[in-house]
């Protein structure tokens, strides 16, 4: 019997595996695809990811493989710069593959002792007061104490679990795919940059190898969205919106994916979790699906073996979906108004015009990066200063280096600027760091291993109790 069971090894389970192994927890990871998937659906990580990793220790390999950024456009195409004076020292978006971040997760998760099974497809669950049995498709069974579904937006885990998943169906699909093209290079670049003046569900950028990705609004939504389309189909498409298929030909391979928008009704049934797309799904507009998995993760991985462990208080693992369920509607709220904005329609174009205006407003452009980047993000954790619930960004201390540097055990931690608090019995959960930072305003904070600020103040009184809180008896 392991501890957890992760479903999915796509980057949200990868990553849930990688801070589940941080904590010394078992874990299992069982994806029913026999191999990774070459395709690239998702191309870099935002703020809030990147800072993750850094947190981790994992950023020097994700920065080595990938490319930065500080282009505007984010927010549904608008925006001529990327903002000044972010809340962030990562102030960048970090353009690579998502083949590439799953590769890199994995070889994290199985180096810390992560079990990855593929070829391992569920399909049974049941659980009771002690733990959870999947059933396999060959007749097996694994059995842990807890169970994350993290198998995408068709997740098997959500449909055994009987949980809702209400939302809008596809209005508009899009194919996607990676080719070759027999068009000269400027003449791509040329021809891409005038239709995308009018129709910005549309481009072909090069992908490595002499390929390009393609992306082209499709012909309708397709009866079963499984079926992949031909080349034909893209080549009909291309012709349609660019007047030229650009010689596409020898396809890597080809997709669709569509802005249906679905949130689950609910994040846990018993020892059970959803997690990524499992929960949620959104337009691709803003580049968030990826980011907000890995962010689900992060989240979670700390509590499960908090609770593995035995000292998780009641309310923790509860605590999950309280804090997660209400950044995906944000999300998805934001997604829908993209995709308005990006329509064709008069009335959504003036719109886009009015807030392209807005947008040259130095605050306006950085609200909305923000909320793309999920630095905006703050837990709702009762009343406190206003940095109680958000995530504190890295800092430079006077004696010990960097903050981040400081996390990479993914335990939580009480910068003590006074030097007169002390973290007392949990000291085997929390380390206790006397130094000061310029950058911070408050005598001490309290940082849960994820980051977020969970105290801030002087009084060792009410530092126990959200000590007591957070990290239990």
């Amino acid at each position: 019997m392991t501890e957890v069971i992760v479903v999915g090894a796509g980057p949200t389970g990868l990553m849930l595996a990688g801070e589940l192994r941080l904590h010394g927890v078992g874990v299992v990871v069982l994806d029913r695809e026999p191999a990774p998937t070459p395709n690239v659906r998702a191309l870099g990580l935002h703020v809030r990811s990147i800072e993750i990793m850094d947190q981790r220790g994992l950023l020097e390999r994700f920065l080595q493989r990938g490319k930065q950024f500080r282009l505007g456009g984010f927010f549904a195409g608008l925006g001529t710069k990327w903002p000044d004076g972010l809340d962030t020292a990562h102030s960048y978006v970090l353009g690579i593959p998502q083949t590439v971040v799953e590769r890199l997760l994995a070889e994290h998760a199985a180096g810390a002792g992560a079990e990855i099974r593929r070829g391992a497809e569920v399909t049974g669950l049941s659980q009771d007061d002690y733990g959870v049995t999947a059933e396999l498709a060959d007749g097996s069974r694994v059995q842990g104490q807890f169970l994350a579904g993290c198998d995408g937006g068709r997740s098997t885990v959500r449909k055994l679990l009987g949980i809702g998943f209400p939302g809008e169906p596809s209005r508009h699909e899009t194919l996607l795919g990676q080719m070759e093209a027999s068009a000269p290079a400027d003449q791509i670049a040329a021809v891409v940059a005038e239709v995308r003046k009018t129709q910005l569900r549309f481009g072909l950028g090069p992908a490595g190898d002499g390929t390009y990705r393609v992306v082209v609004p499709a012909d309708g939504v397709a009866e079963d969205r499984a079926v992949a389309p031909t080349l034909d189909d893209f080549r009909q498409q291309l012709r349609a919106f660019a007047g030229t298929d650009f010689g596409v030909h020898s396809p890597r391979w080809l997709s669709r994916f569509g802005d249906a928008t679905r949130l689950a009704e609910r994040y846990r049934a018993g020892r059970v979790f959803l997690a990524g797309d499992a929960a949620h799904i959104h337009p691709p507009t803003g580049g968030q699906g990826l980011n907000l998995g890995l962010q689900d993760a992060f989240n979670l991985g700390w509590k499960l073996a908090a609770a593995v462990a035995g000292w998780a208080p009641q309310e923790l693992l509860d605590s999950y979906e309280s804090e997660r369920h209400p950044v995906a509607v944000d999300v998805l709220d934001n997604t829908r108004a993209q995709m308005e904005l990006m329509s064709a329609g008069p009335g959504p174009q003036s719109v886009r015009r009015l807030l392209s205006d807005l947008m040259d407003i130095d605050e306006v452009n950085r609200r909305l990066i923000s909320k793309i980047t999920a630095i905006g993000v703050r837990y709702d954790f009762g009343d406190g200063p206003d940095l109680v619930g958000r995530r504190l960004r890295d800092v430079r201390l006077k004696h010990s280096g960097r903050l981040f540097e400081l996390q990479h055990a993914g335990r939580g931690l009480l910068l003590d600027q006074t030097g007169g608090l002390s973290a007392g019995g949990w000291s085997d959960r929390v380390d206790h760091v006397a130094d000061v930072s310029d950058e911070v305003d408050h005598p001490a904070v309290l940082l849960r291993p994820d980051g977020h600020v969970a105290w801030a103040g002087a009084d060792q009184r009410d530092l126990d109790a959200q000590l007591s809180r957070w990290f239990g008896p």
